[in-house]
Protein backbone atom coordinates (compact mmCIF):
# COMPACT_ATOMS: atom_id res chain seq x y z
CA UNK A 1 0.00 0.00 0.00
CA UNK A 2 1.65 3.65 -0.71
CA UNK A 3 1.49 6.14 1.67
CA UNK A 4 0.77 9.39 0.14
CA UNK A 5 2.82 12.14 1.43
CA UNK A 6 1.54 15.68 2.70
CA UNK A 7 4.38 18.24 2.66
CA UNK A 8 5.45 19.71 6.03
CA UNK A 9 2.83 22.57 6.66
CA UNK A 10 4.61 26.08 6.45
CA UNK A 11 7.41 24.75 4.22
CA UNK A 12 8.16 27.49 1.34
CA UNK A 13 7.06 24.36 -1.23
CA UNK A 14 3.50 24.55 -0.11
CA UNK A 15 1.49 27.12 -1.48
CA UNK A 16 -0.54 30.03 -0.35
CA UNK A 17 -3.64 28.96 -0.53
CA UNK A 18 -3.48 25.38 0.73
CA UNK A 19 -2.05 26.86 4.06
CA UNK A 20 -5.22 28.91 4.19
CA UNK A 21 -7.14 25.72 3.20
CA UNK A 22 -5.76 23.74 6.59
CA UNK A 23 -5.96 26.97 9.00
CA UNK A 24 -9.34 26.85 7.70
CA UNK A 25 -9.61 23.12 8.46
CA UNK A 26 -7.94 23.53 11.68
CA UNK A 27 -10.38 26.05 12.67
CA UNK A 28 -13.77 24.22 11.20
CA UNK A 29 -12.60 21.09 13.82
CA UNK A 30 -11.81 23.02 16.47
CA UNK A 31 -15.64 24.64 16.59
CA UNK A 32 -17.37 21.95 15.49
CA UNK A 33 -15.88 19.06 17.58
CA UNK A 34 -15.96 21.87 20.41
CA UNK A 35 -19.91 22.65 19.86
CA UNK A 36 -20.13 18.19 19.78
CA UNK A 37 -18.45 18.11 23.12
CA UNK A 38 -20.48 20.90 24.26
CA UNK A 39 -23.68 18.78 24.10
CA UNK A 40 -22.12 15.76 25.06
CA UNK A 41 -20.90 17.39 28.39
CA UNK A 42 -23.62 19.57 29.24
CA UNK A 43 -25.29 16.56 29.75
CA UNK A 44 -22.91 15.24 33.21
CA UNK A 45 -23.43 18.84 34.15
CA UNK A 46 -27.28 18.53 33.85
CA UNK A 47 -27.25 15.28 35.05
CA UNK A 48 -25.58 15.83 38.13
CA UNK A 49 -27.60 19.15 39.20
CA UNK A 50 -30.69 19.35 37.51
CA UNK A 51 -32.24 15.88 36.23
CA UNK A 52 -32.31 14.07 39.54
CA UNK A 53 -34.65 17.09 40.23
CA UNK A 54 -36.59 17.05 36.62
CA UNK A 55 -36.78 13.81 35.70
CA UNK A 56 -36.50 11.47 39.48
CA UNK A 57 -38.38 13.90 41.36
CA UNK A 58 -40.20 11.06 43.54
CA UNK A 59 -36.57 9.31 44.63
CA UNK A 60 -33.90 10.21 47.20
CA UNK A 61 -31.45 12.85 46.97
CA UNK A 62 -29.22 9.50 46.43
CA UNK A 63 -30.72 7.75 44.30
CA UNK A 64 -32.18 10.05 41.86
CA UNK A 65 -28.40 11.25 41.78
CA UNK A 66 -27.69 7.25 40.73
CA UNK A 67 -30.25 7.16 38.07
CA UNK A 68 -29.43 10.50 36.46
CA UNK A 69 -25.96 8.90 35.89
CA UNK A 70 -27.17 5.80 34.47
CA UNK A 71 -28.80 7.85 31.66
CA UNK A 72 -25.79 9.67 31.59
CA UNK A 73 -23.59 5.74 31.01
CA UNK A 74 -26.07 5.41 28.51
CA UNK A 75 -24.33 7.67 25.97
CA UNK A 76 -20.90 5.43 26.87
CA UNK A 77 -22.76 2.48 25.79
CA UNK A 78 -23.65 3.86 22.65
CA UNK A 79 -20.44 5.83 21.72
CA UNK A 80 -18.70 2.50 20.60
CA UNK A 81 -21.79 1.10 18.23
CA UNK A 82 -21.21 4.74 16.85
CA UNK A 83 -17.46 4.38 16.65
CA UNK A 84 -18.20 0.54 14.60
CA UNK A 85 -20.93 2.34 12.08
CA UNK A 86 -18.98 5.79 11.63
CA UNK A 87 -15.57 3.79 11.47
CA UNK A 88 -16.65 1.42 8.44
CA UNK A 89 -18.82 4.05 7.16
CA UNK A 90 -15.34 6.38 7.15
CA UNK A 91 -12.75 3.71 5.70
CA UNK A 92 -15.44 2.96 2.64
CA UNK A 93 -16.70 6.33 1.65
CA UNK A 94 -14.57 8.98 3.57
CA UNK A 95 -13.79 10.86 6.51
CA UNK A 96 -15.82 14.27 5.83
CA UNK A 97 -19.54 12.94 4.88
CA UNK A 98 -19.74 11.12 8.38
CA UNK A 99 -18.14 13.95 10.23
CA UNK A 100 -21.06 15.63 8.85
CA UNK A 101 -23.27 13.31 9.64
CA UNK A 102 -22.66 12.90 13.33
CA UNK A 103 -22.70 16.58 13.39
CA UNK A 104 -26.02 17.38 12.47
CA UNK A 105 -27.61 14.34 14.50
CA UNK A 106 -25.73 15.66 17.86
CA UNK A 107 -26.77 18.90 17.13
CA UNK A 108 -31.14 17.10 16.76
CA UNK A 109 -30.71 15.49 19.74
CA UNK A 110 -29.39 17.80 21.83
CA UNK A 111 -32.10 19.93 20.92
CA UNK A 112 -34.69 17.86 21.49
CA UNK A 113 -33.39 17.04 24.90
CA UNK A 114 -34.15 20.95 25.88
CA UNK A 115 -37.23 20.35 24.36
CA UNK A 116 -38.30 17.09 26.70
CA UNK A 117 -41.32 17.40 28.71
CA UNK A 118 -40.57 16.85 32.47
CA UNK A 119 -41.61 13.65 34.64
CA UNK A 120 -44.15 15.90 36.26
CA UNK A 121 -46.20 16.29 32.71
CA UNK A 122 -45.60 12.98 31.42
CA UNK A 123 -44.52 10.97 34.01
CA UNK A 124 -42.30 7.78 33.17
CA UNK A 125 -42.06 8.83 29.34
CA UNK A 126 -39.74 11.36 30.30
CA UNK A 127 -36.92 9.90 31.27
CA UNK A 128 -37.56 6.95 29.21
CA UNK A 129 -37.39 10.07 26.26
CA UNK A 130 -34.42 11.52 28.02
CA UNK A 131 -32.56 7.99 27.97
CA UNK A 132 -33.06 7.54 23.91
CA UNK A 133 -32.03 11.25 22.89
CA UNK A 134 -28.68 10.10 25.07
CA UNK A 135 -28.02 7.27 23.81
CA UNK A 136 -28.01 9.00 20.18
CA UNK A 137 -26.15 11.68 21.61
CA UNK A 138 -23.75 8.85 22.57
CA UNK A 139 -24.13 7.86 18.78
CA UNK A 140 -22.76 10.89 17.11
CA UNK A 141 -19.99 11.59 19.64
CA UNK A 142 -18.78 8.27 18.98
CA UNK A 143 -18.73 8.63 15.24
CA UNK A 144 -17.38 12.42 15.21
CA UNK A 145 -14.61 11.54 17.27
CA UNK A 146 -12.28 9.72 14.86
CA UNK A 147 -13.36 11.71 11.79
CA UNK A 148 -12.49 14.93 13.18
CA UNK A 149 -9.01 13.68 14.45
CA UNK A 150 -8.51 11.77 10.74
CA UNK A 151 -9.72 15.46 8.85
CA UNK A 152 -6.96 17.69 10.69
CA UNK A 153 -3.81 14.51 11.17
CA UNK A 154 -4.05 13.02 7.48
CA UNK A 155 -4.56 16.45 6.00
CA UNK A 156 -1.00 17.71 7.98
CA UNK A 157 2.31 17.80 6.94
CA UNK A 158 3.90 14.48 8.57
CA UNK A 159 5.96 16.27 11.09
CA UNK A 160 2.92 17.88 12.31
CA UNK A 161 0.40 15.60 12.83
CA UNK A 162 0.66 15.78 16.52
CA UNK A 163 0.40 19.07 16.81
CA UNK A 164 -2.76 18.90 14.38
CA UNK A 165 -4.66 15.99 16.09
CA UNK A 166 -4.56 18.44 19.79
CA UNK A 167 -7.19 20.99 17.65
CA UNK A 168 -9.84 18.38 18.07
CA UNK A 169 -8.24 17.47 22.15
CA UNK A 170 -8.60 20.67 22.57
CA UNK A 171 -12.27 21.11 21.78
CA UNK A 172 -12.68 19.07 25.35
CA UNK A 173 -11.52 21.93 27.63
CA UNK A 174 -13.01 24.72 25.49
CA UNK A 175 -16.50 22.79 25.38
CA UNK A 176 -16.17 22.21 29.40
CA UNK A 177 -15.39 25.94 30.00
CA UNK A 178 -18.24 26.64 27.11
CA UNK A 179 -20.99 24.42 28.92
CA UNK A 180 -20.41 25.63 32.47
CA UNK A 181 -20.37 29.31 31.58
CA UNK A 182 -23.64 28.90 30.18
CA UNK A 183 -24.61 26.78 32.80
CA UNK A 184 -23.63 29.53 35.62
CA UNK A 185 -24.90 32.31 33.61
CA UNK A 186 -28.95 30.67 32.88
CA UNK A 187 -29.07 29.55 36.70
CA UNK A 188 -27.71 33.06 38.10
CA UNK A 189 -30.09 35.13 36.19
CA UNK A 190 -32.58 33.77 37.14
CA UNK A 191 -34.49 32.00 40.71
CA UNK A 192 -33.51 28.39 41.52
CA UNK A 193 -36.89 27.33 41.07
CA UNK A 194 -37.42 29.26 37.24
CA UNK A 195 -33.85 27.94 36.05
CA UNK A 196 -35.48 23.99 37.30
CA UNK A 197 -38.66 24.94 35.65
CA UNK A 198 -37.68 26.04 32.32
CA UNK A 199 -33.72 27.70 32.64
CA UNK A 200 -31.81 24.56 32.47
CA UNK A 201 -33.73 24.28 28.60
CA UNK A 202 -31.75 27.13 27.83
CA UNK A 203 -27.97 25.48 27.07
CA UNK A 204 -29.42 22.54 25.64
CA UNK A 205 -32.06 24.49 22.97
CA UNK A 206 -28.30 26.89 22.32
CA UNK A 207 -26.80 23.67 20.11
CA UNK A 208 -28.76 24.62 16.89
CA UNK A 209 -25.68 26.76 16.44
CA UNK A 210 -24.31 23.21 15.39
CA UNK A 211 -25.96 23.47 11.85
CA UNK A 212 -24.02 26.33 10.80
CA UNK A 213 -20.83 24.71 11.32
CA UNK A 214 -22.12 22.05 9.54
CA UNK A 215 -23.08 23.34 6.47
CA UNK A 216 -19.59 25.16 6.55
CA UNK A 217 -17.63 21.92 6.82
CA UNK A 218 -20.21 20.23 3.91
CA UNK A 219 -19.52 22.74 1.66
CA UNK A 220 -15.82 24.22 2.10
CA UNK A 221 -13.80 21.25 3.70
CA UNK A 222 -12.23 18.19 1.30
CA UNK A 223 -11.52 15.17 2.75
CA UNK A 224 -8.26 13.87 4.06
CA UNK A 225 -5.39 13.69 1.33
CA UNK A 226 -4.42 10.02 2.56
CA UNK A 227 -8.09 9.04 1.85
CA UNK A 228 -8.51 10.44 -1.68
CA UNK A 229 -5.23 8.84 -2.45
CA UNK A 230 -7.00 5.70 -1.33
CA UNK A 231 -10.03 6.35 -3.78
CA UNK A 232 -7.27 6.75 -6.76
CA UNK A 233 -5.67 3.54 -6.03
CA UNK A 234 -8.69 1.92 -5.89
CA UNK A 235 -10.22 3.65 -9.00
CA UNK A 236 -6.95 2.30 -10.92
CA UNK A 237 -6.47 -1.17 -9.36
CA UNK A 238 -8.48 -4.51 -8.96
CA UNK A 239 -6.82 -4.33 -5.61
CA UNK A 240 -8.74 -4.08 -2.40
CA UNK A 241 -7.50 -0.89 -1.42
CA UNK A 242 -10.30 0.80 0.15
CA UNK A 243 -11.48 -2.39 1.88
CA UNK A 244 -14.87 -3.79 1.80
CA UNK A 245 -14.85 -4.89 5.40
CA UNK A 246 -12.52 -2.52 7.80
CA UNK A 247 -14.34 -3.51 11.07
CA UNK A 248 -13.60 -7.08 10.30
CA UNK A 249 -10.57 -6.53 8.61
CA UNK A 250 -8.73 -4.51 11.88
CA UNK A 251 -10.70 -6.90 14.57
CA UNK A 252 -8.84 -9.85 12.62
CA UNK A 253 -4.98 -8.53 12.10
CA UNK A 254 -4.82 -6.02 15.24
CA UNK A 255 -7.31 -6.87 18.13
CA UNK A 256 -4.23 -6.17 20.40
CA UNK A 257 -3.26 -3.11 19.25
CA UNK A 258 -7.12 -1.77 19.72
CA UNK A 259 -7.41 -3.25 23.68
CA UNK A 260 -4.21 -1.25 24.39
CA UNK A 261 -5.19 1.32 22.64
CA UNK A 262 -8.39 1.31 24.74
CA UNK A 263 -5.81 1.43 28.11
CA UNK A 264 -3.95 4.28 26.75
CA UNK A 265 -7.33 6.72 27.75
CA UNK A 266 -7.86 4.88 31.25
CA UNK A 267 -6.06 7.64 33.17
CA UNK A 268 -7.12 10.70 31.09
CA UNK A 269 -10.84 9.57 30.93
CA UNK A 270 -11.61 8.33 34.42
CA UNK A 271 -9.81 11.58 36.13
CA UNK A 272 -11.78 14.03 33.75
CA UNK A 273 -15.38 12.69 34.32
CA UNK A 274 -14.53 12.48 38.30
CA UNK A 275 -13.71 16.12 37.51
CA UNK A 276 -16.44 17.66 35.18
CA UNK A 277 -19.60 15.71 36.93
CA UNK A 278 -18.72 13.27 39.66
CA UNK A 279 -16.96 16.00 41.60
CA UNK A 280 -20.22 18.12 41.17
CA UNK A 281 -22.57 15.71 42.62
CA UNK A 282 -19.95 14.77 45.61
CA UNK A 283 -19.66 18.93 46.32
CA UNK A 284 -22.76 19.96 45.99
CA UNK A 285 -24.46 16.78 48.12
CA UNK A 286 -21.47 15.67 50.84
CA UNK A 287 -19.24 18.85 51.02
CA UNK A 288 -22.42 21.50 51.25
CA UNK A 289 -20.30 23.88 48.44
CA UNK A 290 -22.39 25.57 46.38
CA UNK A 291 -22.85 24.56 42.93
CA UNK A 292 -21.76 27.90 41.11
CA UNK A 293 -18.48 27.98 42.89
CA UNK A 294 -17.91 24.39 41.99
CA UNK A 295 -18.52 25.19 38.37
CA UNK A 296 -16.22 27.90 38.59
CA UNK A 297 -13.38 26.20 40.02
CA UNK A 298 -13.68 23.39 37.22
CA UNK A 299 -14.16 26.27 34.47
CA UNK A 300 -10.80 27.87 35.46
CA UNK A 301 -8.91 24.54 36.11
CA UNK A 302 -10.22 24.04 32.51
CA UNK A 303 -7.85 26.38 31.15
CA UNK A 304 -4.82 24.65 32.02
CA UNK A 305 -5.72 22.18 29.25
CA UNK A 306 -5.87 25.28 26.54
CA UNK A 307 -2.06 25.20 26.98
CA UNK A 308 -0.97 21.86 27.93
CA UNK A 309 -3.09 19.93 25.24
CA UNK A 310 -1.59 21.69 22.01
CA UNK A 311 2.24 21.88 23.54
CA UNK A 312 1.74 17.82 24.17
CA UNK A 313 1.01 17.24 20.80
CA UNK A 314 3.70 19.84 19.10
CA UNK A 315 6.11 17.96 22.26
CA UNK A 316 5.31 14.51 20.43
CA UNK A 317 5.95 16.11 16.83
CA UNK A 318 9.41 16.34 18.34
CA UNK A 319 10.43 13.46 20.53
CA UNK A 320 7.70 11.18 20.37
CA UNK A 321 5.09 9.76 21.67
CA UNK A 322 4.83 7.39 23.80
CA UNK A 323 7.39 8.77 26.50
CA UNK A 324 4.71 12.08 27.22
CA UNK A 325 1.84 9.16 27.44
CA UNK A 326 4.30 7.30 29.84
CA UNK A 327 4.66 9.97 32.07
CA UNK A 328 0.94 11.59 31.97
CA UNK A 329 -0.22 7.77 33.06
CA UNK A 330 2.51 7.88 35.92
CA UNK A 331 1.24 11.41 36.81
CA UNK A 332 -2.18 10.46 37.19
CA UNK A 333 -1.63 7.68 39.20
CA UNK A 334 0.49 9.42 41.44
CA UNK A 335 -1.90 11.92 42.03
CA UNK A 336 -5.18 10.11 42.52
CA UNK A 337 -5.01 10.46 46.36
CA UNK A 338 -3.96 13.89 47.15
CA UNK A 339 -6.26 14.74 44.90
CA UNK A 340 -9.26 13.64 47.17
CA UNK A 341 -7.11 14.64 49.88
CA UNK A 342 -7.44 18.01 48.29
CA UNK A 343 -10.98 17.81 47.70
CA UNK A 344 -11.87 16.35 50.92
CA UNK A 345 -10.66 19.82 52.75
CA UNK A 346 -13.61 21.52 51.07
CA UNK A 347 -11.60 24.77 49.98
CA UNK A 348 -12.21 25.85 46.66
CA UNK A 349 -8.60 27.04 46.10
CA UNK A 350 -7.40 23.78 46.95
CA UNK A 351 -9.66 21.46 44.42
CA UNK A 352 -8.47 24.26 42.27
CA UNK A 353 -5.54 22.79 42.64
CA UNK A 354 -6.03 19.10 42.45
CA UNK A 355 -8.75 19.75 39.34
CA UNK A 356 -6.02 21.72 37.77
CA UNK A 357 -2.96 19.40 38.60
CA UNK A 358 -5.13 16.24 37.66
CA UNK A 359 -5.89 17.88 34.09
CA UNK A 360 -2.26 18.53 33.19
CA UNK A 361 -1.06 15.35 34.04
CA UNK A 362 -4.08 14.22 31.91
CA UNK A 363 -3.35 16.37 29.12
CA UNK A 364 -0.02 14.57 28.99
CA UNK A 365 -1.82 11.36 27.41
CA UNK A 366 -4.84 13.12 26.15
CA UNK A 367 -2.48 15.24 23.73
CA UNK A 368 -0.92 12.76 21.92
CA UNK A 369 -3.44 9.84 21.86
CA UNK A 370 -5.10 11.76 18.61
CA UNK A 371 -1.98 11.06 16.59
CA UNK A 372 -0.94 8.09 18.46
CA UNK A 373 -4.21 6.03 17.53
CA UNK A 374 -4.57 6.99 14.39
CA UNK A 375 -0.75 6.21 13.46
CA UNK A 376 -1.38 2.47 14.82
CA UNK A 377 -3.42 1.22 12.05
CA UNK A 378 -2.87 1.43 8.29
CA UNK A 379 -5.06 4.66 6.04
CA UNK A 380 -7.62 1.66 4.91
CA UNK A 381 -8.57 0.50 8.12
CA UNK A 382 -7.91 3.53 10.44
CA UNK A 383 -11.38 5.08 11.16
CA UNK A 384 -12.09 1.63 12.53
CA UNK A 385 -9.34 1.06 14.58
CA UNK A 386 -8.84 4.03 16.33
CA UNK A 387 -12.57 4.63 17.10
CA UNK A 388 -13.22 1.53 18.44
CA UNK A 389 -9.77 1.83 20.66
CA UNK A 390 -11.35 5.10 21.82
CA UNK A 391 -15.10 4.07 22.81
CA UNK A 392 -14.52 0.80 23.95
CA UNK A 393 -12.56 2.92 26.86
CA UNK A 394 -15.68 4.63 26.71
CA UNK A 395 -17.66 2.51 27.91
CA UNK A 396 -15.63 0.81 29.88
CA UNK A 397 -14.20 3.87 31.90
CA UNK A 398 -16.04 7.16 30.84
CA UNK A 399 -19.45 6.44 31.45
CA UNK A 400 -19.28 4.57 34.78
CA UNK A 401 -16.67 6.43 36.60
CA UNK A 402 -19.29 9.28 38.40
CA UNK A 403 -21.76 6.48 38.98
CA UNK A 404 -19.16 4.34 40.57
CA UNK A 405 -17.93 7.32 42.22
CA UNK A 406 -21.43 8.05 43.75
CA UNK A 407 -21.49 4.65 44.20
CA UNK A 408 -18.54 4.10 45.98
CA UNK A 409 -18.66 7.25 48.09
CA UNK A 410 -22.59 6.45 49.99
CA UNK A 411 -21.20 2.61 50.27
CA UNK A 412 -17.88 2.89 52.32
CA UNK A 413 -18.56 7.01 53.30
CA UNK A 414 -14.93 7.82 52.20
CA UNK A 415 -13.01 8.85 49.16
CA UNK A 416 -9.98 6.32 49.26
CA UNK A 417 -11.74 3.71 46.63
CA UNK A 418 -12.18 6.60 44.36
CA UNK A 419 -8.80 7.39 44.37
CA UNK A 420 -7.31 3.99 43.98
CA UNK A 421 -9.86 3.49 41.24
CA UNK A 422 -7.82 6.81 39.20
CA UNK A 423 -4.73 5.21 40.60
CA UNK A 424 -5.52 1.94 38.59
CA UNK A 425 -6.33 3.56 35.36
CA UNK A 426 -3.07 5.38 35.45
CA UNK A 427 -1.32 2.40 35.50
CA UNK A 428 -3.29 0.74 33.04
CA UNK A 429 -2.19 3.92 30.95
CA UNK A 430 1.30 3.74 31.62
CA UNK A 431 1.18 0.17 30.80
CA UNK A 432 -0.86 0.06 27.71
CA UNK A 433 2.14 2.72 26.11
CA UNK A 434 4.87 0.37 27.76
CA UNK A 435 3.36 -2.35 25.46
CA UNK A 436 2.64 -0.13 22.69
CA UNK A 437 5.50 0.84 19.61
CA UNK A 438 6.08 4.18 19.00
CA UNK A 439 5.04 6.02 15.93
CA UNK A 440 7.03 8.60 16.06
CA UNK A 441 10.43 7.11 16.35
CA UNK A 442 13.59 9.38 16.15
CA UNK A 443 14.37 7.52 12.85
CA UNK A 444 10.89 9.06 11.59
CA UNK A 445 11.18 12.34 12.82
CA UNK A 446 14.73 13.02 11.69
CA UNK A 447 13.75 11.85 7.74
CA UNK A 448 11.99 14.92 6.27
CA UNK A 449 10.12 12.26 3.93
CA UNK A 450 8.58 9.99 6.35
CA UNK A 451 5.27 9.55 7.48
CA UNK A 452 4.75 8.95 11.23
CA UNK A 453 3.57 5.20 11.79
CA UNK A 454 3.93 4.19 8.12
CA UNK A 455 6.76 1.77 9.01
CA UNK A 456 4.47 -0.34 11.12
CA UNK A 457 2.73 -1.33 8.92
CA UNK A 458 4.01 -1.44 5.42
Amino acid sequence: MTIPRTEPEGQSGVSPTRRRAFRKLLAAGLVGSSIEWYDFFLYGTAAALVFPKVFFPHSSALTGTLLAFSTFWAGFVARPVGGVLAGHLGDKYGRKPVVVACLAVMGAATFLIGCLPTAAAVGSLAPTLLVILRFVQGLATGGQWGGIILLLTESAGPKRRGFAGTFGQTSVPVAVIISNLIFVAASGLMPDAAFLSWGWRIPFLLSVFMFGVVLYIQAKVEDTPEFLELQKEAAKSDDEVVVRAPLAQVLRSKWGTILLGCGLLSATNSLFYVSISGLLSYGTGSLGLKRDSLLAVVLLASAAMLATIPWSGHLSDKIGRRPLILVGGLGVAAWGFPYFGLVGTASLPLIFVAVAVGFVFQCLTYGPIASFLGELFAPAVRYSGASLAYQLSAIIVSGGTPFLMTALIAKTGSTWPVAAYITLMGLITFASAWFLPETNPAPVREDPEAVPGAHLYR
